[in-house]
């Protein structure tokens, strides 16, 4: 029975990893606040029922991941990425406090929700890679599978615990406060930062200055089939499949007819099935193309059961399928990218994998949301449902070819 246990939390015997998992854990906690927030301050107070404005924040807050993508890979991989990880959370959550404060003020506009979206963006863009290639810096390859499953888990634990708890923070002393406490969670972050072993630290090669920057990254992954595939498959599922706000807020206000906590709760429900995938995922050796193919198919039939759902709790049951099958897909692309790269690339493949993952949001949320907003949300879950059978059938074909790009460690 220890067994198992052991080999799915075996990163965690790493003191860093410790610290920097119970630090993310309060600050993510924080995050889904906002996220369950701000959809809920735009479709319920600052316009009436309007997903298409849901959409438009939610494409503005990932517009910085295409936009900064030029620089956000080559800063994680030339800086010293514990402090630009430092700089990076702290910039957060003093946006997330002044948001807090403009609310509970009474004077928040919705183009002010647009504004702190894209900015709050661009500092999460600049995060992002640096987040992703630091667990490496902290466990080694030998434990990154495990630590990015686990980190995952951390996520998702939040998640089953915010939503649920910003639901009780909006309907009790207002949507400003959720956003006050996300800004002050990020303290939990920056203390783990502080107090980890440096000198514990395993630093990867660091690109040098005169190095070919993001452009240099394009072609390295341009050059293997394998990346290639992957990016393509997170292409369409990141800009059609992964608008979550678009789809839970518009289901449950204009089909479900349900409040806040209700609104919040079923993102906590979603997290069952993101948990249960990611411990799965941390008892596992590295994934395959075929764990993609696997978590595509899933996704697209957990979306078409959503759609056609007729009632709020079987909604909610086809979320924890959706959920479930999302972080397989997410925490496969991250393990398979990080470990068949180049210590020196990492960065940038990793900014290339999160631009893409979520930069395609800037195309699809707002298209998204205009079809919740003009056809109905169930339609807007149909074409998630197609993200992940056209995301499938890429996987297909990749799998009936040679395997022509050898691994690049």
């Amino acid at each position: 029975m220890s067994n198992p246990l052991s080999r799915a939390l075996r990163a965690l015997e790493n003191f860093n990893f410790r610290l920097w998992t119970a630090g993310g854990l309060v600050s993510n906690i924080g995050t889904w606040m906002q996220r369950v927030a701000q959809d809920w301050i735009v479709l319920t107070q600052l316009t009436h029922h309007d997903a298409t404005a849901v959409g438009i924040v939610t494409g503005l807050q990932f517009a910085p991941q295409l936009l900064l993508l030029p620089w956000s890979g080559s800063a994680a991989d030339r800086f010293n990425q514990r402090k630009l990880l430092m700089l990076t959370q702290a910039s957060m959550g003093v946006l997330a406090v002044a948001l807090g404060i403009l609310t509970i003020s009474g004077y928040v506009r919705l183009w002010h929700v647009y504004v702190f979206a894209f900015v709050f963006g661009a500092a999460a863009a600049l995060d992002a890679p640096v987040r992703q290639t630091f667990v490496a810096e902290m466990v080694g390859d030998e434990h990154l599978p495990n630590a990015v499953a686990l980190n995952s888990a951390s996520f998702f634990a939040a998640q089953m615990i915010g939503p649920a708890v910003a639901g009780l923070v909006i309907a009790q002393i207002g949507t400003g406060w959720a956003f006050l406490l996300n800004g002050l969670s990020f303290g939990a972050v920056l203390l783990s930062m502080y107090l980890l072993r440096v000198k514990e630290l395993r630093t990867s090669a660091r690109a040098s200055q005169g190095s070919g920057g993001f452009m240099e990254g394009l072609r390295y992954v341009w050059a293997r089939p394998d990346l290639r595939t992957i990016l393509v498959m997170l292409f369409l599922i990141g800009t059609f499949g992964f608008n979550f706000p678009v789809f839970i807020s518009a289901m449950a206000v204009s089909v479900f007819h349900t409040d806040a906590r209700g609104f919040g709760l079923l993102s906590s429900i979603m997290a069952i099935g993101t948990m249960g995938a990611a411990l799965m995922a941390a008892g596992r050796g590295k994934p395959k193309l075929e764990t993609l193919l696997l978590g595509t198919v899933v996704f697209g039939i957990g979306c078409t059961l959503a759609a056609f759902s007729p009632g709020y709790w079987w909604f909610a049951a086809a979320l924890v399928v959706v959920g479930m099958a999302a972080l397989t897909f997410s925490i496969a692309t991250n393990s398979m990218m990080q470990l068949t790269t180049k210590p020196a690339m990492r960065g940038r493949v990793m900014a290339l994998r999160v631009g893409v993952g979520l930069g395609g949001t800037v195309i699809g949320a707002p298209i998204v949301g205009w079809v919740a907003s003009h056809f109905g949300p169930r339609w807007s879950l149909g074409i998630a449902a197609a993200s992940g059978f056209l995301a499938a059938l890429v996987a297909v074909l990749r799998m009936a070819k040679p395997a022509d790009a050898p691994l690049d460690t």
